[in-house]
């Protein structure tokens, strides 16, 4: 900042004269306007803010003052307006309208969701009977921006009621009712409440949205009051069921309510006015004068048993109800159970009602007045093709509400079988998800229910919120309404949002707490991200440092803050961090949780280049603090410039990280995070020793480069610390130590144990196993697409059945693939070779022995190798043949006889050495 531009907005500051006069002067605020472009260009507007603030200290009525700060603290996205208040107030005094304004606007260029300016700008317009349609506008805005702002919402409703936009009117309505609510205003509800009752009567899913949050905030028996009116409505209009629904919600809201108890028998006697006994069954279940639940569940149970009506038992299945006489029931449950008498108070205990939508009974009658079929086949068909109507008959057959388990159980093996539900079920979830008719129960995330009417975005969401009782995966679900961009002045977001706040506002209450848990914080970065209001209104209670320097571990924070695709926890709290006064120390502090190479770039760009080579230093001289830290260093950054200058050898590196293996594999011994372990063991076996390639593995790795450049005792220390990792994978070692052979062909290893099993899988030498790789890639990638090429050309040529080219094209072809079938099956059961591991002392692999036959008394030499090196007429031959078998492991002197295709073998060993060339195969 110019000390010249601040010394000129001081000067203004000090020959200000707060007098009318002056004010009446004031025709624009093009002047003032000025001082904070200037104040922009200049980078300087905290400075300035802080001189005018310091001003408004002794002179409160400072006009320059009082609009430079409010305008600046705006552009800060403050939400403190106190200033601008004050100003307002002093334009309005004295008769400055337009200059208020046009203060608003300006506010609003900045921060169009500012409340205070809007608020304000609509007592202007109100002054003003040409600003009509900007009025409104103001209003919708006004609305959209302050999700508490009812009244508005209401005149907003009346206007288009007004005007006849009914669907404007309704929805503006619905936002005040909710807003209503959540301010506690009763008779405002209720007045609201009678109005909508008129306009949307059939929307009954709204009312009991609401009714249940009246019942939660204002009062259960005022909410049941209101349901009264939505009830006559379906009653005029004979809709029994839910007429039925709502006296029950009642009901159990004040079960002595004699109103709802003679309401719910007269509709019981329509619903059911043309069955037989309907009247005797009213009378003996007792509403009058008996628990009313009890007698709803007699009197239900009852009236289901009529002609007509199918019924299910565990036994016999799906039954149909022939005939009532008196007491007795006949049910017909079909041909293979037969038909069977039953008496009433039986039928109520044995049996359960189907109605004739309900699924087993589609299953068992195939028919089906909405399903569009009258046989078995067209049933079927409906229900693989039909999955939306497939799904609603499932789900309202068990009370509207059922899972994907359940859903399954219906149709397989029934209708589909297992591999056709597979392709079926991946599509049904599709339409779960898209079809706005479904939704998520809101008392159990994994069942699904079903709608009359289309369920919106913000509901279905607003159920999944309700249903979910882990903490992140509801902070999931609340930005995936924000990031939906759905209606965020939602009374259902409100809901949500409201459920982290008060989180915070425990926190307020309880005071300065050192148990700052997970979701406390992650509650404290959502609310800033999607309710700043709040933040800035209890900055003083609750901010991030204070919240930050209560927690005793941030990096155990960094990590516990789970993050999907929805949500940026981590990345939210590391900028937070970021903007703390010593912010250098706690990225050090943090970074070995958050491993980023963008961290690391911004604090050696910013300078810090020292303090990241002193963590690098004080992780490689503690492997086991900062393990994980150690492996990431390594792998992103060890030819990074920062990184060379500190000059850690090699070899500690190398060394620390099989000392990070060993480690790992001792905390799994005791069943410590053995999944992590098993991950960090399997990373760095990668990184060093060149694990998981599948071809070019020469064991050229890292560790085997370094070891082999080192000296020889260098050279011997390395192999050791690996080879002493007992658990570590014996082809990891057998690679170095071929590596080594290479070099030192006299090397000697710590003698090898012998073995007395044949090993797993089939033993081959690394060369045939290079090769065999190579013929492998061959095949796939040369061989395949050519002979491929040949069949096409051959087949143009022709009629098939003649064309000779053609079928010999084919037959070479499925040659080629059992050729490259049986080549894969024998890679994979391939087992490398280690040659340090060979031994003298029995027949085995990699041994060249000298038999004595007994009956020619001639001496043969053979060399025991594997199938892939067999060569019977160079004297090589395979462990696994029918004559290397009969002679593996066994010992000098000893005599064998042993018989092959009829033929007898009888011989002495007389030699048995390692073979010296075992290193070349």
């Amino acid at each position: 900042m110019s000390e010249e531009f601040k010394e000129s907005v001081l000067k203004k500051l000090q020959e200000e004269q707060w007098t009318r006069t002056t004010i009446t002067n004031y025709t624009n605020l093009e002047e003032l306007e000025k001082i904070v472009q200037e104040a922009k260009e200049q980078g300087c507007t905290d400075e300035i803010k802080a001189i005018c603030d310091e001003h408004l200290s002794h002179s409160k009525d400072s006009i320059i003052a009082l609009y430079v700060s409010g305008i600046l603290g705006v552009k800060k996205s403050s939400l403190d307006n106190t200033v601008l208040q004050t100003l307002v107030g002093i334009f309005l005094n004295n008769h400055k309208e337009a200059l208020v304004e046009s203060l608003c606007k300006t506010i609003l260029e900045e921060d169009d969701t500012n409340a205070f300016a809007l608020r304000t700008l609509i007592s202007c317009y109100r002054e003003n009977k040409d600003a009509d349609n900007k009025i409104w506008e103001t209003y919708e805005k006004l609305v959209k921006v302050d999700s508490e702002e009812a009244e508005a919402a209401k005149i907003l409703a009346d206007h288009y009621k007004e005007l006849k936009n009914d669907e404007l009117a309704k929805e503006f309505y619905k936002k005040a009712l909710l807003r209503y609510v959540y301010i506690k205003n009763y008779i405002a509800v209720k007045d609201v409440w009678e109005i909508l009752v008129k306009l949307i009567p059939e929307d009954i899913d709204f009312f009991y949205l609401v009714q249940r949050k009246i019942a939660k905030t204002i009062s259960a028996d005022k909410s049941a009051t209101l349901m009264k009116d939505v009830y006559n409505y379906y009653k005029d209009k004979a809709k029994w069921d839910t007429a039925i629904e709502i006296l029950k919600l009642i009901l159990s809201i004040d079960p002595k309510d004699n109103w709802s108890r003679k309401e719910i028998t007269t509709c019981y006697e329509s619903k059911y006015k043309g069955h037989s006994h309907v009247e005797e069954y009213i009378r003996d279940a007792g509403f009058s004068y008996r628990n009313v639940f009890d007698a709803i569940s007699d009197f239900e149970k009852h009236i289901a048993f009529d002609e007509g009506h199918f019924v299910f038992h565990n036994t016999w299945h799906v039954g149909l109800i022939r005939k009532v006489e008196n007491d007795m029931l006949v049910i017909n449950f079909g041909k293979k159970n037969g038909i069977h008498k039953m008496s009433l108070k039986m039928a109520v205990d044995a049996l359960i009602p189907l109605s004739n939508e309900h699924i087993w009974v589609i299953k068992a009658t195939t028919k089906s007045k909405d399903g569009g079929f009258s046989t078995k086949a067209e049933m079927v068909d409906k229900i693989k093709k039909d999955k939306a109507w497939t799904l609603k008959t499932i789900i309202r057959s068990f009370n509207n509400s059922c899972d994907i388990k359940k859903i399954k159980a219906e149709l397989v093996p029934s209708i589909l079988t297992a591999s056709e539900w597979t392709a079926w079920n991946s599509a049904a979830k599709k339409v779960l998800e898209s079809d706005s008719t479904f939704g998520v129960n809101p008392n159990n995330s994994n069942e699904w229910t079903v709608r009359d009417r289309e369920i919106t975005p913000e509901e279905k969401l607003s159920n999944e919120f309700k249903a979910q009782k882990q903490f992140f995966p509801r902070v999931d679900i609340l930005m995936k309404f924000c990031n939906n961009d759905l209606d965020k002045t939602s009374e259902l977001f409100v809901d949500m949002r409201d459920y982290f706040t008060g989180y915070l506002k425990s926190y307020i209450n309880m005071g300065d707490t050192k148990d700052i848990s997970e979701q406390l914080m992650a509650s404290y970065l959502i609310t800033r991200r999607v309710y700043p209001q709040f933040i800035e209104q209890n900055a003083d209670s609750v901010n991030f440092e204070k919240l930050y320097r209560q927690i005793e571990d941030p990096r155990k924070m960094y990590t516990s803050l789970k993050d999907t695709k929805n949500t940026s926890l981590k990345a939210d709290f590391l900028k937070n961090v970021g903007e703390l006064s010593d912010w250098v120390q706690q990225y050090i502090r943090i970074f070995p949780a958050v491993l980023s190479k963008d961290m690391l770039t911004i604090l050696v760009n910013k300078g810090h280049k020292d303090e990241v080579q002193k963590l690098a230093q004080t992780a490689f001289d503690d492997f086991k603090g900062y393990r994980d830290l150690i492996y990431f260093f390594f792998d992103e950054c060890r030819t990074d410039e920062w990184f060379t200058e500190i000059n850690i050898p090699l070899q500690k590196q190398l060394i620390a990280l099989v000392n990070i293996i060993s480690q790992a594999y001792k905390a799994i011994d005791n069943h410590v995070d053995s999944t992590e372990n098993k991950k960090i063991i399997a990373n760095i076996c990668k990184l060093i020793f060149n694990t998981g390639k599948k071809k070019d593995d020469d064991g050229s790795s890292i560790y085997a480069q370094y070891m082999l450049g080192s000296d020889k005792e260098t050279m011997t220390h390395m192999y050791t610390i690996v080879d002493d990792i007992a658990e570590l994978d014996d082809l990891i070692k057998a690679q170095l130590r071929s590596r080594i052979l290479e070099k030192y062909p006299d090397f000697k290893f710590h003698k090898a144990e012998e073995k007395t099993t044949t090993p797993k899988g089939m033993l081959v030498t690394k060369r045939k196993l290079d090769e065999k790789r190579a013929l492998e890639e061959r095949m796939n990638s040369v061989d395949l697409p050519k002979i491929a090429k040949e069949v096409a050309e051959a087949k143009e040529k022709g009629d098939l059945k003649e064309n000779a080219e053609y079928i010999a094209a084919k037959e070479a072809q499925h040659k080629l693939g059992l050729d490259l079938k049986r080549l894969q099956e024998e890679l994979a059961r391939a087992v490398i070779f280690d040659p340090t591991t060979a031994t003298a002392s029995i027949v085995s692999f990699g041994t060249d022995i000298v038999l004595e036959n007994k009956d020619t008394g001639a001496e043969e030499k053979y060399t025991i190798l594997g199938p892939w090196e067999s060569e019977p007429e160079n004297g090589i031959i395979s462990y696994m043949s029918p004559f290397g078998m009969n002679l593996m492991e066994h010992k000098l002197g000893e005599t064998l006889s042993f018989t092959i295709n009829e033929h007898k073998y009888q011989y002495v060993i007389k030699n048995i050495a390692i073979n010296t060339a075992l290193t070349k195969f």
